[in-house]
């Protein structure tokens, strides 16, 4: 099978976005399948389309080296200058598509550039994966233009309407979706290494440095207004506790002042995130905006127990009393009290933590991976094309 894989952000910059598409990349070679990527270009100085080979060790996957990957050029996302958002006509991608041939086109978070290579594969008759993955419309509210909010939902419905099938990654996002006018709209999780974030990584001279004897209370991910970081706050004064922040993003500077004690470790990725992750003692995770909650995974598998607001894709990952807390969005005084039982009470930290392992570590990036290839089919099916696609691949 060839699928194109039409990503909003790709690398060099690393989010989630990027990350679930180097696993499908991953997933789909490993399963003997030809892919293609077309991406937004890197180099602000880039004018014209090119086509790179990808660097595999350079990606952490080295299995992708050789991947063609297509970039178009984009300019700079205001107040993000490392998010790119791509140019480029539909006939652009009605070019490149042809030149590939592809059995299947995945468009992963589409909402510039997978809106035109939605659009171009439907004018070419060609089945569509949208894969659902930012609440664009709700950070409306939060960069202080709620005006915008239905005007973006507007958009994601025409969007995914037009594509064959959309993916959501939980019970919530298809709820949020299906109430905007979303039709074929499907389950499809993500996956967790297991393998990589693992409780035995926890590392105690890490631990010292960090905050000394005290206990850590860690978020990760991206700083920006979106994803609430400033409520931790209300946890930065916590005796006994230091807060552990680790990304970077716009609002950095803002948040140092505003967590005063807290400890910014910065970026990390791969071995360094598995270390700091498994080291902490509880995860919180204050946006309200999540489609899934990727980070939440991790920390599971790191044998950490959750605390999250109770909006989004959190409700599906956190098990009440089980594995973590859920509290009431906005609600501080709740998110600190639900932190401090967790703190205080070893044994159910402990507890927390061994369910919490337990809750993800099955949900390996294979099986997530062969589901995927299963929605592939049914796209096929739903374009009348069925039979071609079993004879041209090897499941």
């Amino acid at each position: 099978m060839r699928v194109a894989v039409i990503a909003e952000q790709f690398l060099p910059h690393m989010n989630g976005v990027t990350h679930s598409v180097i696993r499908v990349l991953e997933h789909l070679r490993n399963r003997g399948h030809e892919v293609m990527v077309v991406a937004p270009a890197a180099d602000p100085l880039q004018l014209v389309p090119t086509v790179e080979a990808l660097d595999g060790p350079a990606a952490g996957a080295p299995s992708l080296t050789g991947v063609p990957v297509h970039r178009l050029p984009a300019f700079p996302l205001a107040g993000y200058p490392e998010v790119r958002v791509a140019g480029g006509s539909v006939q652009r991608l009605r070019k490149i598509l042809t030149r590939f041939g592809p059995d299947v086109v995945h468009v992963a978070s589409p909402f510039v550039l997978g809106w035109r290579a939605i659009q171009a594969a439907h004018q070419m008759s060609l089945p569509t994966v949208a894969v659902y993955q930012t609440e664009v419309p709700g950070y409306a509210t939060r960069y202080g233009a709620p005006f915008l909010e239905e005007v973006l939902w507007q958009h994601v419905s025409t969007m995914h309407n037009l594509a064959t099938l959309t993916l959501a990654p939980s019970t919530v996002a298809i709820d949020q979706l299906s109430r905007h006018g979303v039709e074929r709209t499907h389950m499809w999780r993500r996956g967790v290494d297991a393998g990589r974030f693992d409780p035995a990584k926890r590392d105690e001279q890490w631990r010292r440095r960090a905050a000394g004897d005290d206990l850590l209370i860690g978020y990760v991910g991206r700083l920006a207004p979106e994803k609430q970081v400033e409520d931790l706050r209300v946890l930065d004064s916590i005796p006994g506790a230091r807060v552990v922040v680790v990304g970077s993003g716009p609002d950095r500077e803002a948040l140092e002042k505003q967590l005063p004690n807290a400890y910014f470790a910065g970026f990390q990725t791969g071995e360094e995130l598995a270390r700091s992750m498994a080291s902490f003692d509880v995860f919180v995770h204050p946006g309200e905006f999540e489609t899934f909650g990727q980070t939440i995974q991790e920390a599971m598998a790191s044998g950490v127990p959750v605390v999250a607001t109770g909006r989004g894709g959190p409700i599906d990952l956190v098990d009440q009393s089980r594995n973590g807390w859920l509290y009431e969005p906005g609600n501080l005084g709740q998110l600190r009290a639900s932190v401090e039982d967790l703190l205080g009470d070893t044994t159910k930290r402990t507890a927390f933590s061994r369910a919490a392992r337990a809750t993800v570590e099955n949900r390996t990036w294979s099986a997530i991976g062969d589901q995927l290839i299963t929605h592939y089919e049914k796209a096929w099916i739903l374009t009348g094309r069925g039979a071609r696609m079993r004879s041209r691949t090897a499941f």
